[in-house]
């Protein structure tokens, strides 16, 4: 392994390490995304009716709604700390490629705001009555869907950082991105449970996430450096 690389690795882990401890820190911003999911969930039974059977059809399109508007309301969290303090100026001025420390950034914010969604979904899924072939297609379609929502996010996040009111903005650009992939998942749920094959549809999430994971980081960054100079 060459020096570059190794100052590369050292950065990205520091990037990485540097947001999990202020999200640690910070408590409200780790729980109000998985508290939001929650509550949203739960509403819905009561909004709609409470029976089983009528649960059970609207279930997965209710999962993947929650965890499409928890997400959003996670994203401005994002960019927004490091650009008020400045150290997001030193994460451009950084010798190394921004494409990796974007992902780093990317991989925290997942990690504190997507992750809980999908490991509580199981639970969630049971209280709407989802059938129990089901869970395990929702909690895979959601451990691949959630990080897409993430990195597409943070597309808008990075253009809407330096705007002082961007809610209604950053929710315009990041929705239509984000609809192919709850499309995918709540197909991929409700497909299965009628005996389609779940390899397909995994491939399909897999792709977008691989797609995500090359271009919405490279994009973001140049989107910063747009926002930010």
């Amino acid at each position: 392994m060459s020096k570059v690389q190794s100052t590369l690795i050292k950065a990205f882990v520091s990037t990485l390490r540097r947001d999990l401890l202020i999200a640690y820190k910070k408590k409200n911003d780790l729980f109000n995304p998985f508290m939001f999911f929650l509550i949203v969930a739960t509403l819905f039974p009561i909004g709609i009716s409470p029976e089983p059977e009528k649960l059970s059809e609207i279930s997965a399109g209710v999962l993947w709604i929650s965890a499409l508007l928890a997400a959003l309301l996670a994203m401005d969290n994002l960019f927004r700390a490091d650009y008020e303090d400045g150290s997001l100026e030193q994460l451009m001025l950084s010798p190394h490629p921004l494409y990796f420390l974007v992902l780093a950034k990317n991989i925290a914010h997942w990690l504190v705001s997507g992750l809980p969604v999908v490991l509580v979904s199981p639970l969630i899924a049971y209280m709407l009555s989802l059938p129990e072939g089901a869970y395990v297609t929702l909690f895979l379609t959601l451990l691949l869907g959630t990080p897409v929502l993430s990195l597409l996010g943070s597309i808008g996040v990075a253009l809407t950082v330096g705007l002082g009111s961007r809610g209604l903005v950053l929710a315009v650009i990041t929705l239509p991105m984000s609809v192919p992939v709850l499309i995918a998942g709540t197909l991929a749920v409700t497909q299965t449970q009628n005996g389609a094959e779940l390899s397909g549809f995994l491939a399909i999430m897999g792709a977008m996430l691989v797609a995500a994971l090359t271009l919405a980081p490279l994009a973001s960054a140049a989107a910063l450096r747009i926002s930010v100079n």
